[in-house]
């Protein structure tokens, strides 16, 4: 069977937001079964809790992030797609800021943090959200697309017209029965324009930005002393913003999910219009092996004390 997962331990990390640029302290704690990601913004009276939910997402400017009544939580992407490429089910999210540490811009860190709780499998089968049907979602040449497929494969394109970005791989096919999440895709960097950041800097907005947390670019290329991390890490940041953001409704896919040009926004998007589709979707469990696609059993039968290398 494939059972839900949480983490073995309690894990801690601080570090700045991305737009506040202020100090952020999270701690991540195990959940039981059936709880789902659940974040929490201790820093209120009342706390405030909001659960994962695509129908919760408020803001994707520059990332996704959270909302219950007036209280946010942003930015929370990069850790929802750690969860989802460790294959963490139940968690507690707990934050003390409006939005969660953006730490070195992947979601790397976040799988060292949740490798070094441990990850504990749980009594109760995973259950997984399969596609049954194409459902897509067009804005102009932009588009996005989720497809049946017995597995999870993301397939991302992107256009810039800037020089340090075409000459990498601008297109990225990501199938999880070949690909491993955290060798192949946790460690690629948010990335930015030195215009954009001073003009998001004017609005209140990248106040924590720096080259310490992002792939930096001027007018022709790259500003980062190290270079890059992946010859497509463009393309494969794109990868792994849409894991997180596809994560947000609660369940891991079982989908094929193409995209051109898209971004937070339409991935919440054609989310929602798949959510919104009652014959285009399904939850599914795995209970035996023998009913279990091949991709899947590849994808989820990871060692729980796998050592997580450098991140």
């Amino acid at each position: 069977m494939i059972r839900q997962r949480t983490l073995k331990s309690i894990v801690k990390a601080t570090g700045v937001g991305l737009h506040g640029g202020r100090k952020v302290q999270l701690v991540l704690r195990p959940a039981a079964p059936g709880t789902g990601i659940v974040f929490h913004r201790v820093d209120l009276d009342p706390v405030v809790s909001m659960p994962a939910d695509p129908y919760a997402v408020c803001d994707t400017r520059m990332c996704s992030g959270l909302q219950a009544g007036d209280v946010k939580v942003g930015t929370v992407e990069h850790l929802m797609s750690a969860l989802a490429g460790l294959g963490i089910d139940n968690l507690h999210v707990e934050v003390d800021a409006p939005e969660i540490p953006i730490l070195d811009g992947s979601s790397g860190p976040f799988v060292f943090l949740l490798r070094s709780a441990g990850i504990e499998e749980q009594p109760a089968p995973k259950r997984f959200l399969r596609v049954r049907k194409p459902v897509e979602y067009h804005d102009g040449d932009k588009w996005v697309k989720l497809e049946p497929y017995d597995g999870f494969r993301l397939t991302f394109s992107i256009v810039f017209n800037h020089p340090a970005i075409d000459s990498t791989s601008t297109r990225v096919v990501v199938d999880f029965a070949e690909h491993a999440y955290e060798r192949d895709v946790a460690r690629a960097r948010t990335f930015g324009f030195m215009q954009d950041v001073e003009f998001m800097r004017a609005n209140g907005l990248a106040l924590g930005g720096s080259l310490d947390n992002a792939i930096v670019m001027d007018e022709y290329r790259v500003l980062n002393s190290e270079g890059l991390r992946y010859a497509d890490e463009f393309a494969k940041h794109k990868v792994l913003d849409a894991i997180g953001d596809l994560y947000l409704c609660g369940h891991p896919l079982l989908a094929a999910y193409s995209a051109h040009k898209a971004g937070h926004a339409m991935n919440n998007e054609v989310l929602r219009a798949l959510l919104e589709d009652r014959e285009a979707w399904e939850i599914v469990t795995f209970e035996k092996e023998a009913t279990t696609p091949a991709a899947v059993t590849h994808q989820f039968a990871l060692r729980l004390q796998a050592d997580p290398g450098p991140c």
